[in-house]
């Protein structure tokens, strides 16, 4: 027998230098019908070896059975049922044979791969991080990100909350669409406990929202993350790359750091559309709806009366009131950055401060300090200035 090295000599100089088939078999020393065989054949030789009996071959059949019962059964119990019936080979061969066959017998999970139109759809979760988020005095707060990503252009957005309540979840989804700059048909959760009523509807306070803007809803069915694969994507991407090796000063700062990620993330080039999602965002504009002129409100309101102790309690903080205004009715709006109160019956400021994310404080406005302290009749305090006399300076010069 001769190799492929050889073969391919043989032919190449019989049919391309007109070697004789004497001439051949003198110089590689090999007979002539070893040569009139190579250049008959028009394929290299090959060396099979006849395959050597396994000593799994008499179990195959049981292993077979063991199989069909419970296709997920263990190389190490399928082992230790062949044995008594006479196995006594290595661990190998029965792992081997297993990763073999061990497919026929389970039932086989295709995917569809999905393509989403120009503006068709937009994907939203909610991601929380890693660590509480530092909110100012001291103190550390759980937050969430909500998370949206168009279906075409891959194209994210994110918005910080510190609840999972319908009013903060709705101001999130409000911030993302108006940072891709555009609203899509259709809008995509989970079951999400504050906008999910239940088969399929949503609440009252999801519904308005949409109807306000108005787009289309749909809810995912449980324990189906694939539905809404490109927003879990997105985020397994945010928790390796955003999140790792930053420092976050306060809350404003996250949103901050968090904006400017997402700007860096949808200029880069996406793995799967080998594209820049900023690109085809711009293709998706133009086939989207124009965003509204106001964004939909999502504040928090109520309406309380102002107590003898002019404060209101608010997400576990008091927020002073204005004290003239005692008995009245007002109109409390708590959004994301502040929380002000009007008075009912006059339209007067009672409260406007700046919305405390920590927890357990008194936030008293400086002029509502100064007139409980005028209707007590208590005199505003005079701070106390020593005066030193002129001969202590005097000394200090000289």
């Amino acid at each position: 027998m001769i190799d492929v090295e050889r073969w391919a000599e043989l032919r190449r100089e019989h049919f391309v230098r007109r070697v004789t088939i004497k001439e051949l078999a003198r110089r590689h020393g090999i007979d002539r019908n070893t040569v009139r065989r190579a250049l008959r054949s028009d394929q290299p030789p090959h060396y099979e070896r006849p395959p050597s009996p396994s000593k799994l071959d008499p179990f195959k059949d049981e292993i077979h059975r063991l199989l069909k019962d419970d296709s997920r059964l263990p190389g190490v119990r399928v082992r230790e049922l062949i044995e008594p019936l006479g196995f006594d080979g290595q661990k190998t061969i029965v792992d081997d044979y297993l990763r073999e066959v061990r497919p026929l017998f389970v039932k086989a999970r295709s995917h569809q791969r999905t393509v989403y139109r120009p503006g068709e759809i937009c994907q939203f979760d909610l991601w929380e991080p890693s660590s509480p988020l530092a909110v100012g005095h001291g103190q550390t707060r759980r937050a969430w990100v909500v998370v949206a990503c168009l279906g075409y252009s891959r194209a994210g957005a994110g918005a910080l909350i510190f609840s999972k309540e319908a009013p903060d979840v709705l101001f999130g989804m409000g911030r993302c669409l108006w940072s891709l700059g555009a609203l899509p048909q259709l809008m995509v959760w989970d079951r999400e406990g504050c906008l999910h009523a239940g088969d399929g509807r949503p609440t009252d306070a999801y519904a308005g929202f949409c109807g306000r803007l108005p787009v289309d809803w749909h809810f995912c069915e449980p324990a189906d993350p694939q539905a809404k694969g490109c927003v879990e994507r997105l985020q397994g991407y945010m928790e390796t790359n955003f999140e790792p090796g930053r420092r976050f000063a306060n809350e404003r700062d996250f949103q901050l750091q968090l904006d400017r990620w997402f700007e860096k993330a949808n200029a880069r080039t996406h793995k799967t559309l080998r594209c820049r999602p900023i690109d085809r965002l711009v293709e998706e504009r133009e086939l989207m709806r124009a965003l509204p002129a106001r964004e939909p409100e999502t504040d928090r309101r109520w309406v309380t009366r102002v107590p003898p102790d002019p404060h209101l309690r608010f997400d576990r903080n008091d927020y002073s009131l204005d004290p003239n205004l005692v008995g009245r009715r007002v109109e409390v709006r708590a959004s994301q950055r502040e929380i002000t109160a009007l008075c009912l019956d006059s339209g007067e400021l009672a409260a406007s401060h700046e919305r405390s994310f920590a927890k357990n404080r008194t936030i008293t406005a400086l002029e509502h300090a100064r007139a409980l302290r005028e209707r007590r009749g208590q005199p505003e305090p005079v701070p106390s200035v020593e005066q030193r006399p002129l001969a202590v300076y005097d000394a200090l010069i000289a």
